[in-house]
């Protein structure tokens, strides 16, 4: 049995492990397309922090760490896949057999269709390799202009704060991360971070980036006819699955790769998952792209136990995001911007940069967002997926949201319980 892994993010490396484990004579195969062993993006911004060297962002450390498990890795490209023969095509010219592949080949970001994306002095913020080009660039006191206020923006951003940078954040968006907060705390981040000194500019898009002749190489001209100077421009304006090798191979796809609750795809013998994975969406019972670490690593570990031939269901994935911006800590859970005809209970101390939002269908927690609360924010994600009805907890909950820890506990202790009831 041949069973080959394509990506070496997190997804990848979990699922090589599983296999190892569950097929011990199998051969395991992981096929990597960057010059680099397995590592972590989300371990980007710490290396440009110097908190850790390049070896610190590596998934598994150690020399000899896959060799000793008898997974081979290799450094090459993916370029066709070949279900009716179980094949794959290399870009070096190999070709390998398989009885098992699993599609782990993660996102790539996406450029805007602007005018001189393609200057030097323009990165984007996702590889090892633009990580270097970041760090050589960003130095105390260079002009810097971010585009792109998500969820990856930030965690960019806060790095590029650290390193002492002259930093204009450019968001299309009315608020920042606007796919995980609403308006309030959207733009109570953008008052945290403007009062640290980031300029933050929302609703504003960058309309081209041109050449210049003054102490900086670049300028970035924006709608508002505003015009900033910059040594670098990063891009995080949003990133799209790894699929186009895939084209041909009668494997269905929508966003990602559409797969069943076993991870498999609609081809007999190919499985996928992480961020190239559309899978059940826990909260809507429908099939959506999470771009999470958490959500790759249970694919990984579920696709391969597949492959190995032991049966494991994925029951599907609840939507999660926490995020530290410059400190402060914002997170989301489920359907956080509610159902149609649900309840919502809010908190909100602007002064205190705190804000706390749940979401209920019926009497059950179905989504949240909040800001500046930290404290047993897992029973928050906990009521939510195990889709416990609240009774008497959700009267309470809509008039004070920050209990949900004694309502957490309430609804999953067993009966005769005595939880602190006022």
């Amino acid at each position: 049995m041949h069973h080959i892994i394509i990506g070496t993010g997190p997804a990848g490396v979990v699922a090589a492990e599983t296999l190892r484990k569950l097929d011990p004579d199998a051969a395991v195969t992981l096929i990597g397309d960057e010059p680099e062993p397995p590592y972590s993006r989300m371990a980007i911004p710490y290396y440009l922090i110097d908190q850790i060297d390049e070896r610190g962002t590596h998934l598994r450390r150690g020399s000899g760490y896959f060799e000793d498990r008898r997974i081979e890795v290799r450094q090459d490209r993916v370029t066709a896949v070949n279900p009716g023969e179980r094949s794959l095509s290399l870009q070096s010219g190999d070709a390998l057999r398989y009885d098992r592949v699993l599609v782990a080949t993660g996102s790539h970001p996406v450029s805007p269709p602007i005018a001189g994306m393609d200057s030097p002095g323009v990165h984007h913020c996702w590889t090892l390799e633009d990580a270097r080009h970041i760090a050589a660039l960003a130095t105390p006191g260079a002009k810097v202009v971010l585009m792109g206020a998500g969820f990856i923006g930030c965690i960019i951003l806060e790095s590029l704060a650290a390193r002492g940078t002259d930093l204009t954040v450019i968001e299309a968006q009315d608020r920042m991360v606007p796919r995980m907060l609403g308006h309030t705390p959207g733009n109570l981040i953008k008052q945290w971070c403007e009062a640290k000194g980031v300029r933050i500019l929302t609703s504003t898009q960058v309309q081209s980036i041109e050449p210049s002749s003054g102490g900086d190489p670049l300028q970035v001209q924006l709608s508002d006819g505003t015009a900033l100077p910059a040594k670098l421009v990063i891009s995080a304006t949003g990133v799209q699955p790894n699929i186009g090798f895939l084209e041909g191979a009668g494997v269905d796809t929508d966003q990602g790769i559409l797969v069943n609750e076993h991870l498999q795809s609609s081809a007999a013998g190919i499985y996928a998952a992480g961020d190239v994975a559309q899978g059940l969406d826990f909260s809507t019972g429908g099939y959506s792209v999470q771009a999470i670490q958490p959500t790759a690593a249970d694919h990984g570990q579920i696709a391969a136990a597949n492959m190995a031939g032991t049966v494991r269901k994925h029951r599907g994935s609840v939507n999660m995001n926490v995020l530290a911006t410059m400190g402060l800590i914002s997170s989301s859970f489920g359907l956080w911007d509610g159902v149609d005809g649900g309840d919502s209970a809010e908190l909100s101390d602007p002064a205190g940069f705190r804000y706390l939002n749940l979401q209920f269908a019926d009497d059950r927690l179905v989504g949240a967002s909040s800001l500046g609360v930290t404290e047993h924010v897992g029973a928050i994600r906990g009521l939510i997926q195990s889709r416990t009805p609240l009774g008497d907890w959700k009267p309470r909950l809509l008039k004070d949201p920050t209990r949900f820890m004694e309502a957490y506990i309430a609804a999953t202790q067993p009966v005769g319980y005595n939880a602190r009831v006022v």
